[in-house]
């Protein structure tokens, strides 16, 4: 294989790592400007959840059309088409703002514009999951996959702040502007990076079949049924204790500034630590168990965080929740990468862009009503007693935990990146 032959391959990686950290950088800035950006003129919950709807639906409906693609066509293609297409279509927005007349009219086309980052989104991630694996030899993916979580998390952790300051000085508009130049830095860093040839899914057949013999593939092969499965539930039960996080200091430690900045800052160093933790530990042979440990971590750290009424303690148990929840989606990204067969890795990773996009808003839309007719910490020790139930299926489930273990173990591995 190129990939292990070629003595630049960790260039290669982090340089592609680099670029998608960039473009990312852009998009999330765009988009938490744009969320704040409604909130502060409209003050409207209905303009709030349309921009909410249309930053994770057609993401949802996409992804798993882009994960057929990416098993189709030439990945790294896709990622540039995408890229290129969610930066003209905000440059195109930067220039006719100042001609458009009416708070309203502006929100409309805004939104339509969110509905097509969606969409460039959702084809674009399922074929960076997949370049990895052509750049990374399979001993090392947990590595790599470890790198990018932390560099993610940085952008994500960044990205808000800065969206801010140039919002505080400037204008929704020049934000526009950071995105299209970081997507097309992005877009020229990755256009130098030379990707091994990949498997190719039968080009001459058509896309609708692609997309039914990926579903076949995904969930005829028990591991990742399990896998898919046990990930729809992870981020469905992490609603509670992460992305209610906001609302549950403001209810039960006050709704100072300072505690709900502190929240953030602590979830986001704690994704940092994880991601460098996987980089350097690498996990467990068995990804299984590494997921085990994760899931475990995870539900102890929600029913603490359900349980405790000092902040600080609470502070370290959201650190702490950071650091599971990077080692859960780093393993589960490594072992699509290591079992799935080159040409049907898209459309695995498709669906579990899907499952993000798709059962974070079902997550929402349940537990956010049900906190108000329910304590939110039986909420939180409910979600944490659950998720300590599926660390106990997997662990106990040996096929999975045979299926998940690398046979070339990275622990033993004297190449040390």
């Amino acid at each position: 294989m190129e990939t292990l032959n070629n003595s630049n391959w960790k260039k290669k990686a982090i340089l592609f790592l680099v670029s998608q950290g960039i473009t990312l950088f852009g998009s999330t800035l765009v988009q938490m400007a744009i969320v704040w950006y409604v909130a502060m003129e409209t003050s409207s919950g209905g303009w709030v959840s349309a921009f909410t709807v249309c930053a994770y639906l057609p993401q949802f409906l996409i992804s798993f059309v882009g994960g057929a693609l990416a098993d189709k066509y030439n990945r790294k293609k896709l990622i540039i088409a995408s890229d290129a297409t969610i930066a003209i279509s905000t440059l195109i927005l930067f220039f006719i703002i100042p001609f458009i007349k009416g708070n309203s009219l502006l929100l409309s086309i805004i939104l339509i514009v969110s509905i097509i980052r969606s969409l460039g989104a959702g084809i674009q991630m399922p074929a960076v999951n997949t370049v990895i694996p052509q750049l990374v030899p399979q001993e090392h993916l947990m590595r790599y996959n470890g790198i990018n979580s932390t560099l993610q998390a940085i952008v994500q952790f960044v990205a808000p702040a800065v969206a801010g300051i140039v919002l505080t000085f400037s204008s929704l508009r020049w934000t526009f502007i950071i995105d299209v130049a970081t997507a097309f830095i992005g877009i020229g860093l990755l256009a130098c990076i030379l990707i091994p040839k990949q498997e190719i899914n039968e080009e001459n057949q058509p896309l609708l079949k692609t997309i039914k013999v990926g579903i076949r593939y995904s969930f005829s092969n028990k591991t990742f049924r399990k896998l898919l499965i046990t990930y729809a539930i992870l981020i469905f039960l992490c609603v509670p204790a992460g992305f209610l996080a906001t609302l549950f200091v403001n209810r039960v430690y006050g709704d100072t500034y300072w505690y709900l900045t502190a929240v953030e800052v602590i979830g986001f160093l704690g994704m940092v630590l994880g991601g460098l933790i996987m980089s350097v530990w690498c996990g467990f042979k068995s990804r299984a168990k590494t997921m085990f440990v994760g899931f475990l971590a995870f539900g102890i750290f929600a029913i603490g965080m359900g349980v405790i009424h000092n902040f600080i303690i609470y502070l370290i148990f959201m650190f702490l929740y950071g650091i599971a929840l990077t080692m859960i989606q780093t393993a589960t990204t490594t072992v699509i990468q290591e079992k799935a067969e080159p040409s049907m890795q898209g459309s695995v990773f498709g669906l579990l862009g899907s499952i993000y996009s798709g059962f974070l808003p079902v997550g929402m839309a349940i537990f956010g009503p049900l906190s108000d007719l329910v304590d939110m910490r039986f909420i939180m020790i409910g979600s944490g007693i659950s998720l300590i139930i599926l660390a106990i299926t997997i662990i106990f489930d040996r096929t999975f935990v045979k299926e998940t273990t690398l046979i070339n173990d990275l622990n033993n591995s004297n190449d040390k990146t």
